[in-house]
Formats: C-alpha cells, structure tokens, sequence
C-alpha cells in the first residue's frame, strides 16, 4: 500500500501506472493532505477520489492555534440501491481518530466483490453504454436502444447506460468532469470491462478516455465494424469490411506526424529510417490500394453477372430496409429458400439472390442485400457500395418496414435519404410493412392504407398474397411489352 502526502499548498499526484487495478477493485493509493482552515473535504478531493479510485481521501484540518484539528475521510462505496458514489465521514477530532485503515480498505473491497453477483465463467464483454450529445433526451435514449441492440448482436452484455444533453462538446473527453466521475464509479461498482460511446470518438478522446477510465475504450461505428466482421461470410463481404476497417484505422494512427516520415534506405534515409508509426502507416495504407483493386475485380464480376441477368429481360427485384426488418425472412418466405434469419441487427451482410416463380410463366430475380441504420459510417457505405451496385438494375425496390418497431417513422426516413444518397431514389417502390402479427390487426391496417404500403407477416404465407399482387401488377401492368413477352 502506498500514501500521496499533499500540503497546505497542493497535492502533486503522480503517475500511478505501477498502480493498476487489476483484479483489485480500489488503487491501493491513499491520499492525506492539509486543510489550514479546518475546513471540510472540497470538491476537487472528492473527485480526485473517484477518478482516481483512490481507497481513501485524508484531510488533516488546522485548528486556529495551529495544532490538528479534525480529520476529514472520505472512500468509494460498493454498488447501491440508492445509487451513491461515495461516502464522506463525519469529521472526527485528530486525538480521538482510530481507524485500521488496512481492515476498513480489505472489508471495503470485499464488500464491493459481494455486491457484484455474476457468473464467472461469462468471458463475454461487460459493457456500460454512453450518449452525449446537444440532441433532446428522448432521441438519444432511442438511440442508445439501437446501441444495446448492436452491442446484444456483438455478444457483449450490457450493464447499464449513461446519458448527458450537453450544449458544448468537450474535445477531450466529449463529456463533464462530473459525468466521468460517474461513469468511472459505475464502471467501477458493476466491473465494467468496456466502454461505448454512440458518438464517433476523435483518436484523442479515445485515447484520454481510455487512460482516465483505465478501461476499452470503442465508438458505435467501431462496434458496427465488430458487428460486420463476425458476419461476413462472402469474399466480397470480408474485403469490404476488412477495407472499412483499415480506413476507420488509419486515422486512429497518431504519433509524431507525417513530417518525420522518411524513406527507408536512400538520401536522407540514413540513420533512424521510418518510424513504427509512419512504416505501420504506410503498410495499412498498401494493404487498402490492394483491397480496393480486390474490390474492383470483384465488382467486375458481379456487372458481368448482371449483364447476363439483363439479357433474359427477366426483371429484378431488390428487397431493401432498414436492418432487422425482416428482409431475409422475406426472401425466404417469397422464394421457398433457407437464407440465414436471426433476430438480431445484421444478422446478414453478403446478398442473396433467388429466382420467384410468378403465374403464366412469369420469373423474376430477387435480391436481398444488407440492412440500413441511421448515422451508417461513411467508411461502410463507402465499402459496401461495391455491394449496393447489385440494386442498380433492379426494376423494383420492396421497402421493408418493421411496423412493429416504435421508431418505424424515422427507419423509413432513414432509408429514403441513403437510397437518394447511393443515387437509387428514381427506382420504383413498394413500401411493405411487416411483421403485422405483432400489433392490432385495426392498427395495422390503418396504418397501411395511410403510408400506402403492403402489409405482410413473413412467418405467416397466407398474408403474403397482397403483395404477391402488387409486384405483378407494378411490373407487368406497367409494362405491357414485358407482359407479353413473358407470356
């Protein structure tokens, strides 16, 4: 154990790697310093206290004839119905105080191990979410319900969430000294291993909020990436995501800059050569010019399949939505075929294609690609548009739409806006609502008829019949040559 003495003037607390946490719950570090008006412990202690996980905070107090006054204490407390963080001491005069302190800090840490009922044998990530942004509460508790919903797709278990509306964004550490004050605590009372954040973190509010917190540290998109990694099971798939991943990377390499680059051998290539940085820099750098030619031959691949498909006149349809509305589970009702369903965001990420038997001989091919979300990273949208080229042929888009889910308006919304952003907004739709076995059958109906959408339950076939129609109708009513010709 160790102690941080302070003065009557400041308390000069140093670098405390050789403390870590480890399996311990407190530092290990006391802190006890002076107060020359005897006064209690001050804000700046108590937030010492808690940022630094310290077992216990000191005052030594000066009475006014110069000899100790009282003592003032303050320590961490275990997790707690009533939420507190920490507990101050009453002040207790210098000559009556009589504390074990290396008894009280073992009890204290038991404690805390007792209050903390899990399975140890769960290696997954335990992970506390945070929002923090000028965006109104209710928004950003919505989307913290879309973070946990990712963070369930990821394997990682939830603890609890953190959400502060602040005005002006703190370019260090994106919130208060307050709320990391609570956010550690937190962490700290439920053995939190993880934080995420649903804003996108600078390379330097990661790296301050990682040594402050002295925990992971990762931003929505980074988990999305995770998300993506694990799914992708295609070629094109995991050259799109490995690519996404090295850009979201590149920037996250910081170090002295690119001015100390130097050429390895050569003039001026004598002596040190490249730094680390700049050579991990440039090999990132190598790998994404590969990748993206890989990506390149792959999208050649795919236009020549197209062009093939677009020589039997045969139409194309493309089923788009927002992710977990239940595409895949269409496809495979519409079509006969087994497409792996899970019920989780992005559950699929490499396109199917099916062929749909129409009466009269009619054919058509269906598509069914990887789900939207709000605030998509541009990095994924930028790789995986290799992908979204399988839409521009499409004669049709289905718009999938969970009506079940409370945010429906905003995932249509959602949709519309990156269609016009990949350029595919002119393509004809059907808006169809699904998953109507969820809510009231009069709700589901009204609903339908005000939006002008299809409503369909993709477990349950015999719903399937109205949209069935309505594809017939949009594509061959519309087109009579095509009609005829398929005829």
């Amino acid at each position: 154990m160790s102690v941080v003495v302070g003065d009557e003037k400041e308390i000069v607390i140093p670098v405390l790697e050789d403390y870590p946490l480890g399996r311990r719950r407190l530092r290990g570090v006391r802190c006890v310093h002076t107060h020359l008006k005897d006064e209690p412990l001050s804000q700046d202690d108590l937030t010492d206290l808690a940022l630094l996980r310290l077992d216990m905070m000191v005052a030594l107090g000066v009475a006014g004839d110069g000899l100790p006054g009282n003592i003032y204490t303050a320590h961490l407390l275990p997790l707690n119905k009533e939420g507190r963080t920490f507990e101050v001491q009453p002040p207790v005069p210098f000559h009556r105080f009589n504390l074990n302190v290396e008894e009280f800090v073992s009890a204290l840490e038991a404690e805390m191990g007792r209050a903390i009922l899990r399975d140890v044998r769960d290696t997954r990530e335990r992970a506390i979410l945070v929002s923090v942004s000028p965006e109104p509460r209710h928004e950003q508790m919505e989307a913290l319900e879309e973070l946990k919903e990712l963070a369930r797709t990821s394997d990682v278990v939830v603890l609890d969430t953190v959400c502060q509306r602040q005005k002006d964004i703190n370019p260090r550490y994106l919130m208060g000294t307050g709320k990391i004050k609570e956010l550690i605590i937190k962490a700290l009372q439920k053995e939190a291993t993880l934080l995420i954040f649903n804003q996108e973190l600078t390379p330097t509010q990661v790296r301050e909020l990682g040594r402050i917190t002295e925990l992971k540290v990762i931003d929505r998109t980074q988990l999305i990436l995770d998300i993506f990694a694990r799914r992708a099971r295609s070629r094109d798939g995991k050259v799109q995501v490995e690519l996404a991943q090295l850009r979201y990377l590149l920037p996250k390499l910081t170090g002295k800059g690119t001015s100390l680059s130097r050429l390895t051998g050569g003039i001026g290539g004598r002596g040190p050569g490249e730094t680390k940085l700049e050579i991990d820099r440039r090999r990132v750098q190598e790998r994404i010019n590969r990748l993206v030619k890989e990506l390149e031959a792959l999208s050649r691949g795919r236009k020549q399949r197209r062009k093939k498909r677009a020589q039997t006149s045969i139409p194309i349809i493309s089923i788009v939505g927002y992710t977990n509305a239940g595409k895949s589970t269409l496809l495979n009702a519409l079509t006969g075929s087994s497409t792996y369903v899970e019920d989780k965001l992005f559950a699929t990420l490499d396109t199917a294609t099916r062929r749909l038997r129409f009466p009269r001989e009619r054919d058509v091919v269906i598509t069914d690609t990887v789900g939207f979300i709000r605030n998509l990273p541009e990095d994924l949208l930028s790789a995986f548009r290799a992908t979204l080229e399988e839409m521009e042929d499409a004669d049709l888009l289905l718009h999938i739409v969970d009506i079940s889910n409370p945010s429906f308006e905003r995932h249509i919304e959602t949709v519309e806006r990156l269609l016009e952003r990949i350029g595919l907004g002119s393509i004809p739709r059907i808006l169809v609502f699904n998953k109507i076995d969820r809510v009231e059958p009069v709700i589901a109906e009204n609903l339908s008829r005000r939006y002008g959408a299809v409503p369909v339950s993709a477990l349950d076939p015999s719903t399937l019949h109205r949209l069935l129609r309505a594809i017939e109708a949009r594509l061959w009513s519309d087109h009579p040559s095509r009609a005829s010709a398929s005829g």
